[in-house]
């Protein structure tokens, strides 16, 4: 049954479900929107915390000023020991490239 705050509806989930071709039984289908349900909840309550104007973002929360970041090491190339043991393990190789079989994939509706 869905309350208050439920942003995913029994009917909108079941939608979902079919969009992705997933196979759920009811009890596992139940499970996953009420924890779907509650990631939101979570969500939600973060997106409450009241925060300082003025605070930066930061995909962390110690600051590091520039003086105390390490120099960033440069970008250098290098051929991996490994390469022709890798390759002899392909089916197919030409020219350089892992030759793939093309993956049927049927478009849905």
């Amino acid at each position: 049954m869905a309350g208050p705050q439920e942003d995913i509806s029994p009917e909108v989930f079941d939608h979902l479900v079919q969009l992705a071709a997933l196979e759920l039984d009811s009890s596992q289908a139940e499970y996953l929107r009420q924890e779907l349900n509650k990631q939101l909840a979570s969500i939600r309550e973060l997106g409450a915390i009241q925060l300082d104007g003025e605070l930066s973002a930061a995909s962390h929360g110690v600051p590091y000023p520039p003086e105390h970041k390490p120099a960033l090491r440069d970008d250098v190339w290098e051929a991996s020991p490994e390469a022709k043991a890798i390759t002899d393990q392909a089916p197919e190789f030409e020219d350089g490239y892992i030759i793939v079989p093309d993956i049927p994939h049927t478009t849905l509706e």
